[in-house]
């Protein structure tokens, strides 16, 4: 590694890396290394990064082209287009998913920043869905790899019952999408399979739709397994970097009335192609070009 240490977390995801200061103008052979960590641990922590939303756009940016905050009415940060604030006030995100893959070209990674962190709780939990699919025994793994999933934002996941949460799932909910992903999906950097799957998934071709909750809740224990996740515990100033391929994460709404506030700033992905080499395609919506340039 390019000078800095990397500190394995869990046996199957995590690292925390030391000796970098994200703030700077950091060579390519860094982001390199960075980039190579990135692909075998699936999140980086990194404590005490304490950069501002400019900052983070800059160390983001350095992974690729950059998307807009969220395809939908979500806003952004006043003035930082790119930058979405996570705000307990508005949304828990107390489900296992995995960020905009309801679009056709979900995000290549995100970063999330601590900015207000609850005195307890408000945790980051984080899975690794190419374990997860290594887990599988061969007969389910093999069932899995021909099907294909229907993603849509319009997936009812949980609320707080306020007017400001309201008009938060007014704006998630001003554009529906719907994009059908391969439910097992080739990572396209280092060529490892893993499920692709999360709770924007909703139905799964061919299936009714209590068919369709058997098979993915059946396969999301997987990944939901203890030794796949990893436990983040927030400092203030705390920067995380996780590939948005192969990864689910989760909010647990563990924090009672406390403030909690991170930014995020994700990475513009590719299109998703499944083991038989098929993309995915979109159902309903447009293609997201407002939201995110194409990666070829």
């Amino acid at each position: 590694m390019s000078g800095f240490d990397v500190i394995r977390i869990g046996g199957r995801i995590g690292a925390e890396v030391v000796g970098v200061d994200l703030g700077a103008e950091l060579p390519a052979d860094v982001i390199t290394d960075l980039n190579s960590a990135l692909l075998q641990h699936k999140a980086l922590v990194f404590r005490g990064a304490d950069l501002d939303d400019e900052s983070q756009l800059a160390f983001a940016a350095r992974f690729g082209a950059l998307t807009k905050a969220h395809p939908t009415g979500v806003p952004s940060v006043e003035g930082q287009p790119e930058v979405l604030p996570i705000d307990g006030e508005d949304h828990r995100a107390n489900h296992w998913h995995t960020d905009c893959t309801f679009v056709r070209t979900p995000p290549k990674a995100s970063t999330l920043r601590g900015i207000v962190i609850p005195a307890y709780g408000g945790n980051t939990l984080i899975a690794n869905q190419a374990t997860a699919y290594l887990d599988l025994p061969r007969d389910l793994r093999e069932f899995a790899d021909k099907l294909w999933a229907v993603h849509t934002n319009d997936a009812g996941q949980p609320l707080l019952e306020t007017d400001r949460a309201d008009e938060y799932r007014k704006m998630f909910l001003s554009t529906i999408y719907k994009t059908a992903h391969p439910v097992v999906r080739v990572h396209p950097e280092s060529g490892e399979p893993g499920l692709f799957i999360s709770s924007f998934a909703q139905q799964v071709a061919g299936l009714s739709m209590s068919e369709s909750r058997a098979v993915l809740d059946m396969l999301q224990r997987y990944i939901s397994r203890p030794e796949n996740v990893l436990r983040i515990k927030w400092n203030p100033g705390d920067l995380v970097l996780f590939d948005n391929r192969n990864t689910q994460h989760y909010g647990p709404d563990d924090y009672d009335d406390q403030p909690r506030m991170l930014h995020r700033v994700t990475i513009a992905g590719d299109v998703p192609v499944g083991l038989d080499g098929k993309k995915s395609y979109l159902l309903e919506g447009d293609d997201a070009a407002h939201y995110t340039p194409a990666v070829v």
